[in-house]
């Protein structure tokens, strides 16, 4: 029997066996954690493949940040693939079997049980959600073939990846700021502690929330990019604007393809008859008609990321209008107060664990969107005397998830 460690994330995902992250797309150990299905060939690309399909125009319907849809009610929803349907919870079966199936090529021998890193907090403040969340992401890895499931918090994971480099004992926060959610974990670490069967009394406290790069991204949307479609445009009728659900729709990477209906084109269609800026929902209408939801995004994506260490970069969005120059200070303007809110889940994190912040020897930060600065600020700016140590962004929870998989259920 072989064990793995497997880390499904909202963007990208790993996956970690014989303490060592697999190849899944070429020579990466990322996937992107993404699928598209082309409906001329009835094939499935997945990762990079699957954006890049999506990006040469292929007829047929990208899915992205599907890992959303667990503890939510989408997960047992259908959806539409041209003339079929499929479920949320067969997607994201379909998408880990590919995982398993290119781990397994790469370790040369089938892998039986795995480690499935979660979050602290699959929903805030709901008990039963979440492990409702936690039960049909077990019930998709039996019906894939592990025979084994069992779960590791992400942030817990993260700290066994970071235990294996420290030389001395340290108390440390991790931060492991991903697509979806940002989870915390304050736990003692050291070379002593490494071989220790029971780590319960080494765990302080673990915190999260709903917030990740992901949402970063919506807002910066919505700031910058769907005013030109006539988000926030008057109505004819006095004191209405136009109707902001779509935005919201069109802005959030789980839910653009939901405008692809007729029954949203056609309500589309009377807002652009009762708008009194027609011109804008029009632009709207288009990007709709012709399912460039997912091409908005990806550039409003990559211009976050370029703003992590530039003061400004232009959106090329081919609209009828000039293309919009997004600065940093822009970026910090429109997602301020998500970093505001991981800000306050470090300081509860600390008053769950009963230490004062002079307490912590070192912040160790994992996740993409630690690279942009003012949520990394929000992060390490408590803790003045702490080290701040850099992680493998996108790698160090996989690492960790193997880790604890060779413990667990051994090599």
């Amino acid at each position: 029997m072989a064990a793995c460690g497997l880390d499904f994330g909202t963007s990208n995902t790993t996956l970690g066996a014989d303490a060592r992250l697999l190849p899944l797309e070429g020579g990466s150990t990322t996937l992107p954690s993404s699928l598209f299905f082309d409906f001329e060939t009835g094939g499935t690309a997945y990762g990079r493949a699957a954006l890049e399909a999506y990006a040469a125009g292929a007829d047929g319907r990208l899915m992205r940040s599907i890992k959303s849809a667990l503890g939510t009610d989408l997960i047992d929803a259908d959806t539409s693939l041209g003339a079929k349907r499929i479920s949320f919870r067969a997607v994201i079966g379909q998408y880990l079997r590919e995982v398993r199936r290119r781990a397994e090529e790469a370790a040369g021998k089938p892998l039986d049980s795995v480690v499935h890193g979660r979050p602290v907090h699959f929903v805030d403040g709901d008990d039963a959600a979440d492990a409702a969340a936690e039960r049909a992401l077990e019930e998709i890895a039996r019906g894939i073939g592990f025979a084994d499931v069992s779960f590791q918090y992400e942030p817990i994971a993260a700290a066994l990846d970071y235990e294996q480099q420290v030389s001395r004992e340290e108390l440390a926060l991790i931060a492991d700021i991903g697509g979806g959610t940002s989870d915390f974990s304050i736990v003692r670490i050291g070379p002593e502690r490494r071989g220790r069967a029971e780590r319960a009394g080494d765990i302080l406290a673990n915190d999260g929330i709903r917030v990740g790069g992901t949402d970063f991204d919506r807002d910066l949307s919505l700031s910058a990019v769907m005013p030109l479609l006539g988000f926030g445009s008057p109505m004819k009728r006095a004191g209405l604007l136009a109707p902001r659900s779509f935005f919201l729709d069109l802005a959030t990477w789980s839910r653009i393809n939901f405008l692809y209906t007729s029954k949203s084109m056609a309500e589309l269609k009377r807002v652009h008859r009762e708008s009194a800026a027609p011109h804008l929902i029009e632009r709207l209408l288009g990007v709709v008609e012709e399912h460039r939801g997912h091409a908005l995004a990806l550039d409003v994506e990559r211009a976050k990321i370029t703003l992590s260490g530039s003061e400004r970069t232009t959106l090329a969005l081919d609209l009828d209008a000039e293309d919009p120059e997004i600065t940093a200070a822009a970026l910090v303007d429109a997602t301020g107060s998500l970093a505001g809110r991981i800000e306050a889940r470090v300081r509860d994190c600390l008053v769950q664990a009963g230490v004062t912040a002079q307490r912590i020897d070192a912040v160790f930060l994992t996740g993409g969107s630690t690279l942009l600065p003012h949520v990394r600020a929000a992060i390490v700016g408590g803790f003045p005397e702490a080290l701040t140590i850099e992680g493998d962004t996108f790698g160090s929870v996989g690492q960790g998830l193997s880790v604890e998989a060779a413990r667990r259920y051994g090599a």
